[in-house]
């Protein structure tokens, strides 16, 4: 097996490896193209489709963006990320549909060995994470390795997620907590605001 094989199924593995040296600087150097060289959207979303394991028509990363490889990120249908966005795809991460990020998010699936010793030989392995549908993340909040983030919840501004978030769930706070379920009183709620907003368009 090897250490880039490792790496990808969540096994421990020599970031030293070459091979793995060299998809680091393919990513960068992909990642300054997107950052820094291209002006269109559209030319930026080619970039992406050659980054990206996959990703959907309807994407838009607001520079700056930075990923370890790529090729383990998997993005949905209307994803936004807004200024400052990093994900460590040590393993896979999978992000849905309809996805918000603000801006400073970091997705991290990358962790380190306990003991300093075996942590300074370049050994390290990762965790996969999961965001699914509907999922809007706050500024400068962290999700930490293996991760799963439910459908539908939210993840409010300065967090530090560390373990799973149930579906339809707002959590906050370093460790993030549960501080309350989205209902469909929240549902009711914004609803009336999205036809009043309607009305006021229709009546200028």
């Amino acid at each position: 097996m090897s250490e880039k094989e490792k790496m990808i199924s969540g096994k421990l593995y020599d970031s030293s490896d070459e091979e793995l040296v060299q998809d680091r600087k393919r990513a960068s150097e992909l990642c300054y193209k997107y950052n820094f060289e291209v002006k269109t959207q559209e030319e930026r979303n080619e970039i992406l489709k050659k980054l990206f394991k996959s990703c959907g028509e309807n994407i838009y990363i607001t520079p700056t963006f930075k990923c370890d490889y790529g090729y383990n990120i998997e993005v949905g249908e209307n994803f936004y990320a807004n200024y400052d966005c990093i994900i460590l795809d040590i393993c896979n991460v999978k992000i849905g549909n309809n996805v918000m990020f603000a801006p400073r998010v970091g997705i991290y699936s990358a962790t380190h060995p306990i003991d300093a010793f075996v942590r300074n030989s370049y050994l390290e392995y990762g965790k996969s994470v999961i965001i699914e549908d509907d999922v809007w993340i706050g500024g400068n909040s962290v999700i930490n390795p293996g991760v799963k983030i439910g459908k539908g919840s939210i993840v409010a501004s300065g967090s530090v997620v560390v373990k799973d978030v149930p579906p339809s769930t707002i959590v906050g706070g370093n460790p993030a907590k549960v501080i309350r379920e989205s209902t469909d009183k929240d549902k009711e709620y914004w609803m009336n605001m999205r036809e009043e907003y309607f009305k006021d368009i229709n009546c200028s």
